[in-house]
């Protein structure tokens, strides 16, 4: 089949006295978060090249549509199709979701306490089935204090402008006007005769919360705070002792909150503390204190506590710790649980309010896993909650637990209907040196039968920004990888928040080179210790690891024999000079503000994907985008495939698959999830000759 050629413009750029050429940069549209909301708009040459790109992937994989199938029903066939969630119990109803075989979306369902009737108030399946839409995206669902109304709100065309809809359970009626173009959440008032609700502006970006008056017109809607900076996005959220609303404003890297009590007629919102480069900080209330969370003079954050916030006298609760990242407080009336995360492992604790003694958490003998802790009611009176765990072999298991009597019942298990054994796989966590000294922890999953002595394929997981940490948690999906003797690893590069804010600081910035040698460090370690081969790694990475698969495919090529990209950040220079982009300005502290600082315009464009891309061979790559995508544009991997088409002087396989309705997530739907997973797993396996496995 004919290779897809993009038509070349050239365009000559020019920044801080740096000039170079983009022969593709003609596809990006000035009103491309029109196009976002509305596919009509796309340039019909545009599209016509998206389309053939997608038919010459569909041509080159055609051989693998067997296995493709294969996979679906493999992954498919390990979940409990139909599957309920535990309970949460408010003061009038039981609420849970569950999943049925036919269906693709949850429902929600409630029953009075002491009763047995059970009432769904949520059919996703006939939601969508209503809207008669192929994507169909929820952002929240939420119930009113007193249970009469559930809120809720969709995006049907993947681009994250999300429509706010409340409707009254028992009458299945819509009670207000529905509210278009917000970010999604939707929180309560607590006498329910409001929302309060973030709106997007013209560049995406969520900067106002209003509160809207059940019942009324939305022009009606009163605005009750605006962040001034195009970099700072806003949220409300209620604390725990449901006395206050507060409100968030932050970037990346700075945080500024506002606070009012919930019975305030004419929320007036009261700062707490002003803003400082740098300094994040968030506040909650429990039993007449204020506890805040921030990392202010502690690197990897600290817990302090106050009586007031009209005149705070903050003191130490938890103290920092070097290279140990203190999260947050979930509240119970005797009980604070708390978690730690470090050497990319997660800790729980426990204290006892009235004695103030705390104490780890452990319930698995496993040395890598992940603990959760959830609620098991709104009341807060209680000493039990749901306590969760998993690994990389072993599915997830939740107990009631009682902190004060530390009895356990295992109340629910991930069923894999078609059966799993973790006595069948290994789990090993090591640390690879970088190239500055400093150990990168690698999470290491095989079958018991795979080989450590050079000949098995592996799949090298990354990812590295934004102080995202990777979770070393079950995931039923990967088995048919492993299955098939190929070892997964994750790579807990820096960039993340793996051993602390020290850790995201060196992967971002003008430190941001350092993610992309610790993924290189450690392909290079697995070869070493015959995990695996040179030519036998496959790459996989997506958005911003997207962003580190084109920077190492770029820089060490011959390390690997495929890579996958999805939503890949790979035109990471541009995005970065155009401040229009939703995500752009409020990114400047994690990857610089290159149209204002030469230092970080040279730094960004010695490392973008596009403008590294050189002549010589590189490994099959694999890229997956979607039309309504806003956070990483559909034409970066557009622009980043065309050029590459132009300069890899090899015959590896380059696809691109560009899902037309789609977002940033994929397609949406249970089916729709696993069959993109199938298309990645059946590149892997092609390319690793394991097609008829």
């Amino acid at each position: 089949m004919k290779i897809p050629q993009l038509k070349k413009k050239s365009e000559i750029k020019k920044c801080h006295g740096v000039t170079w050429e983009d022969d593709y940069s003609w596809i990006h549209q000035k009103n491309i978060l029109d196009v976002l909301k509305d596919a009509k708009k796309l340039n019909p040459e545009v599209r016509k090249y998206l389309e053939e790109e997608n038919l010459f992937t569909e041509f080159n994989l055609n051989d693998t549509k067997k296995i493709q199938k294969t996979l679906f029903n493999e992954i498919k066939g390990r979940i409990k199709l139909d599957d309920e969630s535990l309970p949460y119990k408010d003061y009038e109803y039981k609420y849970w979701t569950k999943t049925t075989t036919e269906g693709n979306y949850s429902i929600k369902l409630r029953k009075k306490i002491n009763t047995d009737d059970t009432e769904e108030i949520w059919n996703g399946d006939k939601e969508k089935e209503k809207l008669n839409t192929e994507y169909f995206g929820i952002g929240d669902l939420e119930v009113s204090f007193n249970d009469k109304y559930l809120g809720y709100s969709l995006d049907i065309k993947g681009s994250e402008y999300y429509t706010i809809y409340i409707r009254d359970i028992i009458s299945n009626k819509l009670i207000t006007e529905k509210i278009e173009d917000t970010s999604g959440g939707i929180t309560f008032s607590l006498d329910d005769k409001y929302i309060f609700y973030s709106k997007l502006d013209k560049n995406h970006r969520p900067r106002k919360i209003f509160r809207h008056k059940l019942g009324t017109k939305t022009e009606e809607d009163e605005l009750i705070f605006e962040e001034k900076s195009e970099a700072f996005t806003v949220g409300i959220g209620l604390s725990s002792d449901e006395k206050f609303y507060f409100i968030t404003t932050s970037d990346h890297n700075t945080s500024e909150q506002y606070y009012f009590n919930i019975n305030e007629i004419q929320p007036k919102p009261k700062l707490i503390k002003k803003r400082e480069r740098g300094i994040l900080y968030s506040v909650n209330s429990w039993n007449k204190k204020f506890y805040n969370h921030t990392n202010e003079n502690a690197v990897d954050f600290k817990i302090d506590i106050s009586d007031s916030l009209e005149k705070p006298d903050w003191k130490v609760f938890i103290p920092a710790k070097n290279e140990v990242l203190i999260g947050g407080c979930i509240f119970l009336k005797n009980w604070i649980i708390r978690s730690e995360t470090s050497n990319a492992l997660d800790k729980l604790f426990v204290r006892n309010i009235k004695t103030n003694l705390e104490e780890e958490l452990i319930f698995s003998d496993e040395k890598v896993y992940v603990p959760s802790v959830s609620l098991i009611q709104r009341d807060k009176n209680t000493d039990k909650i749901y306590l969760g765990y998993s690994s990389p072999k072993t599915q997830s298991k939740v107990y009631s637990f009682n902190l004060n009597t530390k009895d356990k019942k295992l109340v629910k298990e991930e069923e894999i209907p078609s059966g799993h054994n973790s006595k069948d796989y290994i789990v090993e966590r090591v640390d690879c040196k970088s190239h500055d000294g400093r150990l990168i922890p690698l999470t290491i999953t095989r079958h018991k039968k795979t080989k450590i002595d050079g000949s098995a394929n592996l799949l090298l997981y990354g990812y590295g920004s934004y102080g995202n940490s990777m979770s070393p948690s079950f995931s039923s999906t990967k088995l048919s990888l492993i299955n098939r003797d190929i070892i997964w690893v994750t790579a807990h590069v820096r960039g993340g928040m793996e051993r602390g804010m020290k850790w995201w600081k060196e992967g971002k910035l003008l430190n941001k080179k350092n993610t992309f040698e610790d993924y290189i460090a450690s392909a290079k370690y697995l070869i070493e210790n015959k995990y695996t081969s040179k030519n036998k790694i496959i790459g996989m990475g997506g958005s911003a690891g997207g962003l580190l698969m084109g920077a190492v495919a770029n820089q060490a090529p011959d390390l690997f024999l495929g890579i996958i990209m999805t939503v890949p950040f790979v035109d990471s220079l541009t995005t970065n000079l155009d401040h229009s982009l939703p995500l752009t300005v409020g990114e400047f502290d994690e990857f610089g503000n290159a149209k204002k600082n030469k230092e970080d315009f040279d730094y960004i464009y010695s490392y973008a994907p596009y403008n590294n891309i050189k002549k010589m061979n590189y490994p099959h790559i694999l890229i997956t985008t979607s039309l309504s995508d806003n956070r990483v544009l559909f034409d970066e991997p557009a622009k980043f495939t065309a050029k590459l088409r132009e300069h890899k002087t090899d015959n590896n396989l380059l696809l691109l698959k560009t899902e037309m309705n789609a977002g940033h997530g994929g397609k949406s739907g249970r089916d729709g999830a696993i069959e993109e997973i199938a298309i990645d797993y059946a590149f892997a396996l092609k390319i690793s000759k394991k097609i008829n496995s």
